[in-house]
């Protein structure tokens, strides 16, 4: 029986002997002989931890890129650093400059790093543009763009595209993966920028309305309205979530309400969790 395993290499919080945390999120994918890493980190402690856990990242056989944002981005040339080509999955607005503005009215620049971008187009690496769902290996699958269809969700933040803030960003890069396993699907976030429920419905009808078993990722619902809060809850609910670990831009006080709204079926995900699906 093949066994997926998940370790969690980059995350806001982290537990355990010399494991350190940073605003980000990286997953390292292992199943059948595949590594795949999803997300990158801000490029400070991916090394690090990878090296802690028993981790070669030199191993790597295809990164995914969830969204163009640094965060997620900045450890893409230690990811690389390998002997062998590397597939990377990437929608192509990930290589747009990317702004957030401040509660100031100033823009900060959120984009991929430049020796990100030069890393991935590195001549011996494959980039293949996720522009539709994507099959990256047999049962693990890049959903490309999520259609918006929630009357409740947007991307969660004041994104644009210029310095100015004058082109908002709608974030058509957002992706999520998926892979099929005995007891269900199992559903990697980076962000969720199209929104949560729109990413779970888009996943539900990509999978003949296989049901969900786990949830794991950024929700970002930092800063979400009560009320955005609750329909998520609502939604979530109705879709039967089995298992959920909210992380990375979910935000406490959603995290704390999907805790509450999900007793026992909620789990953290610092760095050093490993998952094991079968």
């Amino acid at each position: 029986m093949v066994k997926t395993h998940i370790t969690v290499l980059v995350e806001n919080t982290a537990r355990g002997p010399g494991f350190l945390a940073e605003h980000g999120l990286a997953y390292w994918i292992e199943f059948d002989g595949r590594h795949v890493l999803l997300d990158s980190g801000q490029g400070g402690v991916l090394t690090g931890n990878a090296y802690k856990m028993g981790i070669a990242l030199r191993e790597i056989d295809a990164l995914i890129l969830s969204h163009g944002h640094y965060d997620h981005t900045g450890g893409v040339p230690d990811a690389l650093k390998t002997n062998r080509p590397v597939t990377v999955y990437a929608h192509p607005a990930a290589f747009a400059r990317k702004f957030i503005r401040n509660s100031d009215g100033t823009a900060r620049d959120i984009s991929m790093p430049y020796l990100s971008q030069k890393a991935i187009r590195d001549s011996h690496n494959r980039l293949i543009a996720t522009d539709q769902p994507t099959i990256v290996f047999d049962h693990l699958t890049a959903t490309g763009p999520v259609p918006r269809l929630t009357d409740f969700e947007d991307t969660g933040g004041p994104f644009f595209l210029d310095e100015a803030c004058t082109q908002p960003d709608p974030l058509e890069d957002d992706q999520s993966v998926f892979f099929d396993t005995i007891e269900g699907t199992i559903v990697l976030l980076g962000c969720a920028h199209s929104g949560v429920i729109n990413t779970l419905r888009y996943i539900r009808l990509l999978t003949d309305n296989r049901p969900i078993c786990a949830v794991i990722g950024g929700m970002h619902l930092v800063g979400a309205s009560p009320h955005r809060v609750q329909r998520t809850i609502e939604e979530l609910q109705e879709i039967g979530i089995e298992r959920l670990m909210p992380a990375h831009c979910t935000g406490m006080p959603a995290t704390v309400a999907l805790w509450n709204a999900f007793p026992g079926r909620c789990q953290p995900c610092p760095v050093g969790t490993r998952f094991e699906f079968d």
